[in-house]
């Protein structure tokens, strides 16, 4: 295969912009960033015309359903890190990734470590659960056995589910630590955080909304180098703002959604919105104190709960994050070299000689204006150029999205009655 060189470029790397117009690849991998042209005889040539070229973007929180990767991918998405699904479907989404270069690349918890009953089982059950401290190490076995790439680790959910106790959480953590394993906690609350915090995790899954997060608490997670990826991108829509018709009336991010996603995230409604229900404002809050005592930031969607899709409503994260007081350039970085770091994905989230050519080139500078990231010409994946064609469902995907769509509909109903029982 002959090698790209791309010219009149603007380049963030992951971390900055540099003085770069130019940057080389070839077999996959890049082979050169220089201020003047790279070019060599028999080159491929893509003049940028002023454009900017960014590490392939990294959504660190999905959940799989089939066409999630080649979604993903249309929108300059090049790796998704799955927070929870079933080995089956994470044995076939990976062999997409490993086989086919027009789907984003992949890794995976496969199944989280919960309580019997807890959440998520009213959505994926049967899966295998615990209930004391001495199946830890077990349960991360298992895991690992199973293909696990890191460890998901359940916290309760406000008190509404039955959940895992501190010891057990700690246990899970030490033995996945033991193992080498990153481990990521979901979490509802305050609480939550805390308890996880305490337990020694790496990272903490969603921004809490129940409560503001104290000074203490925010030190403690700083402290101790765990990230957060608030995913805001769901938040917002679980408490009733309209982010699904957000990311539709941006002509950038619909124009590649093809008709069916269009319609389902128009019409998306979570349910979840109601009396009961805390502001957003107080999520953009609490991921401001975040930034404001440097923990790091993920970029992560939880596509496809209701009014996310894959890929597009990444650029709606990234812009939401800038909403709660970063620099675009730190957005950036939630999507590229911050992930990277964190799961230890080390041939990729930057631009560099010897990391992989995951690369997007887009029209504008989002260093400037973090939207531009929408404005997308080229997208390379392992050095292979991809097809921006609008992503068709296929009748099989179509099912299992209405499957997880009834599922997540069951899920908030529980919610809704267990709230208004309490």
């Amino acid at each position: 295969m002959a090698a790209t060189t791309i010219v009149n470029a603007k380049v963030f790397d992951g971390t900055r912009s540099r003085d770069w117009t130019s940057v080389r690849f070839a077999d996959g991998v890049i082979a050169d960033c220089s201020a003047a042209s790279a070019t060599r005889d028999g080159d491929q040539v893509i003049d940028a015309g002023g454009g900017t070229v960014l590490p392939g973007l990294i959504d660190t929180h999905v959940h799989l359903v089939p066409g999630a990767l080649a979604q993903s991918l249309t929108f300059g998405v090049t790796t998704v890190l799955d927070m929870f699904s079933k080995p089956d479907l994470v044995a076939e989404a990976k062999d997409q990734a490993g086989s086919r270069p027009d789907v984003a690349d992949v890794r995976s918890s496969g199944v989280g470590a919960t309580a019997p009953g807890g959440h998520p089982s009213i959505m994926y059950a049967p899966f295998p659960t615990l209930t004391a401290t001495d199946q830890a190490e077990r349960f991360v076995a298992e895991r690992i056995a199973a293909g696990s790439d890191y460890l998901k680790i359940f916290s309760g959910t406000g008190g509404l589910w039955p959940s895992l106790d501190a010891g057990t959480i700690t246990a899970l953590t030490t033995a996945a630590h033991a193992s080498g394993l990153v481990v990521v906690a979901h979490v509802s609350s305050v609480a939550g955080v805390r308890e996880v915090v305490a337990a020694g995790v790496d990272v903490v899954a969603h921004v809490p909304v129940d409560a503001e997060l104290d000074e203490a608490l925010v030190g403690r997670i700083a402290d101790a180098g765990i990230a957060v990826g608030p995913t805001l991108a769901t938040v917002e829509n679980t408490l009733g703002e309209s982010g699904g018709a957000a990311v539709v009336a941006d002509p950038r991010l619909a124009d590649a959604l093809g008709e069916a996603w269009t319609r389902r995230l128009a019409t998306s409604v979570s349910g979840w919105n109601g009396r009961r229900m805390p502001p957003y404002s107080r999520a953009e809050d609490n991921v401001r104190r975040l930034a404001e005592a440097g923990v790091t930031l993920l970029a992560g969607t939880d596509a496809p709960n209701p009014g996310t899709v894959f890929g597009a409503s990444l650029h709606r994260e990234l812009e939401l994050l800038v909403r709660c007081g970063i620099s675009p350039t730190q957005a950036l970085a939630a999507a590229t070299t911050a992930p990277a770091r964190v799961f230890g994905l080390a041939d990729r989230g930057r631009v560099a000689p010897g990391q992989r050519a995951d690369l997007v080139l887009v029209s504008g500078d989002p260093l400037t204006d973090i939207t531009a990231t929408r404005g997308i010409d080229r997208i390379w994946r392992a050095g292979t150029a991809c097809d921006r064609r609008a992503f068709v469902a296929s009748a099989a995907e179509a099912e299992q999205l209405d499957a997880f769509d009834a599922q997540v509909a069951k899920a908030v109903a529980a919610v809704r009655e267990r709230r208004v029982t309490r």
